[in-house]
């Protein structure tokens, strides 16, 4: 049920602790259900199968959900051996098998294999165009078609578990853009075998983790007893990695009004002395976020202005 004020303003980030079986989108519709239909959109989709982390923007917060999707995210996903799928996930149709059962140590052995900047070819079950369409669509309807390789980062790799001789399962650190059920497929096709990714959890994606989670369920049960934003981390959040700079009261009027302001005549100076061209920034006043700003040919440039 949504909270009976209606009209009144959210602004920040719902760090949602998404359930099993229920897609990125309808756990944003969900959101905004609870919160007056309010403007949301989230921060890296995870797919049906998986649970954990997804970062959810309010209102003004959706104007700093491109800086979150860029962050590192941590998982925990289970591989089953021996089985290929057509999602690459166990949601997909079987369609090829492997006797083959690696121990752990083949398994470490060739773990290093997919630490660092390397190639991966996302599924065909993905969110990723081909000349307009999404490939999941073209997938279901049985049109033939090749994604390319591209340079993704796992920055970490490790073996937590091999619960059973059919199973292992591990914790990543991975940049923007890795898709952990490619991820299983390979390190089965790199121990001469098939696998798909059969679970997978999200931990954290850049400064949102579990201990900021909460679940759709939990938000219901307490909707007459908490208020809702009680919930809400605050925007800038999400801009954790983005220095800061404070403006006073007229500049910020200038910069929120979209005009540039000369570095030389800002009141807080010296913390940008150490800043390049093109560098972005997040602008305060009086502890309030304004704008996310660039600095460009000795000025401050707003980039997007936040009206709270």
């Amino acid at each position: 049920m949504p909270y009976k004020k209606r009209g009144e303003p959210f602004h920040g980030w719902l760090v949602l602790d998404k359930p099993t079986h229920i897609t990125s989108a309808k756990a944003v519709y969900a959101v905004r259900e609870i919160f007056n239909g309010v403007k949301a959109g989230h921060a890296g989709t995870l797919d049906p199968l998986a649970t954990g982390i997804l970062p959810i923007a309010l209102g003004e917060a959706t104007k700093t959900v491109s800086y979150a999707m860029n962050s590192s995210k941590d998982y925990t996903l289970t591989v089953r051996w021996g089985e290929a799928t057509t999602t690459d996930d166990a949601d997909g149709e079987i369609v090829e098998t492997n006797e083959l059962r690696p121990d752990v140590t083949a398994i470490l052995k060739i773990m290093n294999r997919f630490i660092g900047v390397i190639e991966q070819v996302p599924p065909k079950f993905s969110a990723i165009k081909i000349n307009g369409e999404r490939a999941y669509k073209l997938a279901r309807s049985g049109k033939e078609f090749n994604l390319k390789c591209r340079s993704i980062n796992i920055i970490d790799l490790v073996l937590l578990d091999i619960p059973t001789r059919d199973e292992a399962s591990f914790q990543v650190t991975s940049g923007n853009g890795a898709y952990m059920r490619s991820l299983a497929r390979n390190l089965a096709q790199a121990l001469g075998t098939v696998g798909h990714m059969r679970n997978l959890r999200r931990l954290r994606v850049g400064p949102f983790c579990m201990n900021h989670a909460i679940t759709l369920d939990q938000i219901k049960n307490s909707i007459n007893k908490i208020h809702p934003s009680n919930y809400l981390l605050p925007i800038e959040t999400a801009l954790k990695n983005m220095p800061s700079l404070a403006l006073q009261a007229a500049e910020a009027i200038r910069l929120s009004n979209g005009q540039g302001i000369p570095i030389h005549t800002l009141t807080d100076y010296s913390k940008l002395y150490q800043l390049q061209e093109n560098d972005l920034i997040y602008v305060i006043s009086n502890t309030i976020p304004i704008a996310i700003a660039r600095i460009k040919d000795g000025t401050v440039r707003p980039v997007r202005v936040l009206k709270l």
